[in-house]
């Protein structure tokens, strides 16, 4: 096995599974415009980690975990109770009230902390260069049963997401729906946020998505070509890192927004959609 293999062979595995469930759920983050809900609800676990933290837990421990879901939770039902038929006050909006203000409790925390900063920094870029097997394993199990949850009431988690007002018309109860999409939305990023931190998060769940919408205006090519996308920045961001010896997270974000600039160009180019 060569030297690269060896030694990263485990946050490419990672970042593969990542990009599976987190551009599914993606594609139904873009068709709700909701685009910030990942970023929020990412913020959101962070913060239920440093109130562990707070309380004397280890930062990066299992106790710290499920503040970090229970905090989550709590924030994914905020979001499907302020979903309404006829919005006043954007939902947009809501959500990046509650990022800020998640992110700003985050940061006071943490600055009574002697290691802050170095904690912060963590937080948003996350270090899954160090992830490790048993850690990928739960995480391809939990996924796995998350996306086998979306596939099998994949028709109406579909309908709400795309024809709100059709799921309103057929008498779907639109907003207990709304409260199992984002409750198991908010069990994925928890889980990816504390292996890959805030940004890289954000990343694999909106830039293969938008990626895709440029070249596909149907669900099933937006999938497709989403994982791809999300395969190809997953390759050379860490092939990148390895070779340059740069932050591994910092680098596949990077990548991605490199490669959906020449996806743009490309798209302009040949602008016949599919």
């Amino acid at each position: 096995m060569s030297p690269f293999l060896m030694l990263m062979w485990k946050p490419l595995l990672a970042c593969l599974i990542l990009t599976g469930i987190h551009t599914y759920l993606g594609v139904h983050v873009i068709e709700r415009k909701v685009i910030f809900v990942d970023l929020a609800l990412a913020q959101i676990a962070a913060l239920g980690a440093v109130l562990a933290f707070m309380f004397g837990f280890n930062l990066h421990g299992r106790e710290t975990y499920w503040f970090s879901l229970a905090a989550t939770f709590v924030g994914a039902i905020i979001f499907s109770v302020t979903r309404a038929r006829r919005e006043k006050i954007p939902q947009e909006a809501i959500i990046g009230i509650v990022y800020a203000v998640a992110a700003a409790g985050a940061i006071l925390i943490l600055s009574r902390a002697a290691e802050g900063d170095e904690e912060i920094r963590h937080m948003m870029v996350g270090n899954i260069l160090l992830v490790d097997f048993r850690e990928i394993l739960t995480m391809a199990i939990l996924y796995g049963v998350v996306g086998l949850f979306h596939w099998y009431f994949r028709k109406k988690f579909l309908l709400i997401s795309t024809k709100p007002e059709e799921a309103y018309q057929k008498g779907i109860k639109v907003r207990g729906w709304d409260i199992l999409f984002y409750l198991t939305f908010g069990l994925v990023v928890t889980s990816s946020v504390h292996i890959a931190g805030v940004l890289l998060v954000f990343s694999f769940l909106i830039i293969p998505a938008v990626g895709a919408i440029l070249f596909s205006d149907k669900i099933s090519g937006r999938l497709f070509l989403g994982w791809g996308f999300g395969i190809l920045a997953s390759l050379a961001g860490i092939g990148l890192s390895y070779y340059f010896d740069l932050p591994t997270g910092a680098t596949v974000v990077c990548v991605f927004g490199g490669l959906l600039i020449l996806l743009a160009l490309i798209r302009n180019l040949f602008p016949a959609r599919g």
